[in-house]
């Protein structure tokens, strides 16, 4: 493989050190059929040629003038995390504010809706994200979720201009209660702009109603018992889908919290192997220790992320995978998130105090509260965790 990525990416004409490590990086990837598979892609190997070429610079405002592709990210990201390339800081942040001046510019040619947009995006959405001290722990979810509320915060700005004739300046209450009573629930986004701008002192306040959600998704019991069950046995299912399923079901853990997990949160010692997902460890049935044994000794074995701590590395170099790559997965094996992730919570809260699971799951004493609520249990039937913990070692 040496060989071909050399008569790819020429590193002796003229002679580049960061190139030849590039490839010495890439010929020690335990799998390197997985490296030639990559490299056979259409996009992949057009990149490579540029580079062996030169015609594309190792550096950002080369790689920046490329049109966007995942292909190109993919590349930059590998160079990034070897040192070939500096890093830029947060590559989900640089992209996203990538994303805020294309969004303005799409806005040019409407100024009474490029204005306060760009208030929004700059003023609240990118500083909050750039100040250190409010610095979100997923920043995916950050950006994804600041996405969401400039976009919907611009469709209302378009619906006031196009159905009413007017600007957010004009505001009235009954134009606000018009609409979030009607159209698709995603418009109750509009709340926070409408709300940041009070508070900003650049408009006066508004009632912004909340919809009150229809129903609690909740997995029976014997639904969850009987996804387990198919997570240790599924054989033919993808390995990091059956364990980052277990986890699910086990622990009602959010999806983002598990994309973020490292091998070190898998803690080994004299009472039994456990899992770190909020404060505290909690314990891993012994039925799941070979499957666990044998992801964590497999996984990644063929990509440039063979050498991460993350516990479910992603496709780019030094990066966990996504909550959206997780979701698709379990999704595409019949879990319904929501109503797994509540059926776990509805079960533990009944074994475990709400401030020892909050302790162990790594939610509020206040969210477990409501799910005891919902579960009906007396607070005086609850074991010490103590207890309960030893109970589960013996089983």
């Amino acid at each position: 493989m040496t060989q071909q990525l050399e008569q790819l990416l020429k590193p002796h004409s003229p002679p580049d050190m960061r190139i030849k490590r590039l490839i010495v990086e890439l010929a020690a990837v335990p799998r390197p059929e997985s490296i030639l598979t990559w490299m056979r892609n259409a996009d992949t190997a057009n990149l490579l040629a540029q580079v062996g070429a030169r015609e594309l610079q190792l550096s950002h405002d080369a790689f920046d003038a490329l049109p966007p592709s995942r292909n190109v990210e993919h590349l930059r990201e590998m160079l990034v995390h070897h040192r070939m390339m500096p890093s830029r800081g947060d590559p989900i942040m640089v992209r996203f504010e990538a994303w805020v001046d294309q969004r303005l510019k799409s806005l040019d040619n409407t100024p009474v809706i490029h204005a306060p947009i760009e208030q929004y995006a700059r003023w609240h959405h990118l500083r909050r994200l750039r100040e250190p001290s409010q610095r979100p722990r997923n920043m995916a979810n950050a950006t994804g979720f600041a996405k969401q509320q400039i976009t919907e915060a611009t469709k209302f700005l378009r619906w006031l201009l196009d159905e009413h004739g007017t600007v957010v300046d004009d505001l009235r209450q009954d134009q606000i209660d018009s609409y979030l009573s009607e159209g698709p629930t995603t418009r109750a986004a509009v709340r926070n702009f409408v709300r940041w701008r009070a508070a900003a002192g650049i408009a006066g306040r508004f009632e912004t109603r909340y919809r009150t959600a229809e129903h609690t998704p909740l997995m029976t019991s014997a639904r969850r018992l009987a996804l387990i069950k198919t997570m240790i046995e599924a054989d033919h299912i993808v390995p990091s889908a059956r364990i980052a399923g277990l986890i699910l079901l086990l622990y009602g853990v959010p999806v983002s919290r598990i994309a973020e997990l490292t091998v070190d949160d898998i803690e080994a010692g004299a009472d039994g192997t456990s899992i770190k997902v909020g404060a505290l460890a909690a314990p891993i049935p012994r039925a799941l220790l070979p499957l666990l044994h044998d992801y964590l000794n497999a996984r990644k074995r063929g990509t440039m992320n063979h050498g991460c701590r993350w516990l479910f590395p992603g496709l780019n170099a030094g990066q966990h995978t996504t909550e959206q790559t997780l979701m698709q997965q379990l999704r595409g094996l019949g879990i319904d998130i929501k109503a797994a992730r509540n059926g776990a919570l509805h079960d533990l809260i009944k074994e475990i105090d709400p401030a020892s699971l909050a302790d162990l799951l790594g939610y509020t004493a206040n969210t477990l509260n409501i799910h005891a609520a919902r579960a009906a249990v007396p607070m005086a039937t609850y074991p010490a965790i103590g207890s309960l913990r030893s109970g589960s070692r013996e089983q």
